[in-house]
């Protein structure tokens, strides 16, 4: 395609409470616009999937008061997530791609999934092409990342990648370095919370946000002790717990509501169990900090938090307190997601860069011949 063409680009961006969406002429945001949703509204769905139709029209509301139409976009590009793992970079939305995302072949049900999804309606309704990029099972994990004591069971990457890594080529640029040549540990803080050890441009391991691992967030129930939850199971279904690994755990249980703003009114009120939840959140996310400072061999040129909830200072200051020995601790405020979707493809548009096929199969192939 000529350089010089123009593009009207439509970035989506599912959250687990938030559906957000810009327009881009080129590389110039438009606008920007989000939806904010309580849990209680999406646990009404069944499954994340059911969530397509009615993600569609908010942002088909959002675009109409601004004034533009969905025929007029040129490209759609979509979060995604949930099918084979996948290498970092711009995908191709093709049925390959849309069916194993769906099917959640990846086997971690998040609603950045939906972004391929409501994507790939576009796309066909009005006949244009559209791109995912860093999805949330994109696979950079070195081998002692994945192995566990359980023979064939593994650790397979599921966390935030989009916005870590473009908040971590940033505070490279920041340094006056290459983001190859750093190393950081990456907090996104929000909805979810995970967190991400940078080694040389890769994410070589992190904690795995709707899968029971990590720090409980406002949706997630973070990493829970197996046999109390095998007990748990004696009196609850399989798919409650599923729920409340990806969207029901967390302050969703403990308060019946994923509205931080809530819960942290009741803090500054020194509400007793307000407290204790919100400061024992900070206090796991310090342990997972810590965790991933060891992966890096204390070698961590920053500690970088992000996120929607970077809004609350106490969170910063509880971070800080524990882990500041560890690196400079720097905070990048709500996310660079927008931006990290858009700039991309408009490279492949140009043709300054290639985008990927999805391959519909794992990057990584198992330990080959041993016997693990």
């Amino acid at each position: 395609m000529p350089e010089n063409k123009n593009f009207t680009l439509l970035v989506i961006n599912p959250g687990s409470t938030s559906t957000k969406v810009s327009v881009y002429d080129n590389e110039v945001s438009r606008f920007e616009r989000s939806v904010k949703h309580e849990a209680q509204e999406l646990l009404q769905f069944p499954h994340v999937n059911d969530q397509v139709p009615m993600r569609c029209r908010v942002i088909e509301e959002m675009l109409a008061k601004e004034g533009v139409s969905l025929a007029d976009i040129d490209v759609f590009i979509g979060r995604g997530g949930s099918a084979h793992t996948q290498p970092g970079g711009v995908t191709v939305i093709d049925q390959r791609l849309y069916d194993d995302t769906v099917a959640g072949v990846g086997g971690s049900e998040h609603a950045a999934k939906l972004g391929v999804m409501i994507a790939w309606v576009f796309m066909n309704q009005y006949h244009k092409p559209g791109y995912t990029l860093n999805p949330t099972n994109v696979d950079e994990y070195c081998d002692y990342a994945r192995l566990t004591g359980i023979k064939g069971l593994y650790r397979t990457p599921h966390s935030h990648v989009l916005n870590p890594k473009a908040v971590a080529e940033h505070h490279a640029q920041v340094l006056g370095r290459q983001y190859e040549d750093c190393s950081f540990v990456v907090a996104h803080i929000d909805g979810g919370v995970t967190l991400t050890a940078h080694k040389n441009g890769r994410i070589i391991d992190g904690t795995l946000g709707a899968d029971g691992d990590g720090p409980f967030a406002p949706t997630r129930i973070g990493a829970t002790p197996v046999l109390a939850l095998l007990d748990y199971l004696e009196t609850h279904s399989l798919d409650e717990v599923r729920v409340a690994c990806s969207r029901g755990g967390g302050f969703v249980s403990l308060f019946g509501t994923s509205n931080s703003d809530t819960v942290h009114a009741l803090v500054e009120k020194g509400d007793p169990k307000a407290v204790l939840v919100w400061n024992t959140m900070i206090y796991q996310i310090c342990k997972c900090v810590g965790a991933l400072s060891c992966v890096l061999e204390g070698k961590v040129d920053a500690i970088l938090l992000t996120g929607g909830l970077m809004r609350f200072d106490d969170i910063t200051e509880g971070i800080r307190k524990r882990c500041g020995w560890i690196a400079p601790i720097v905070v990048y405020p709500g996310e660079m997601e927008q931006d990290a979707m858009a700039l991309p493809v408009m490279k492949v548009l140009r043709g300054q860069r290639q985008a990927m096929i999805y391959s519909g199969q794992d990057v990584w192939q198992g330990f080959g011949d041993m016997d693990l």
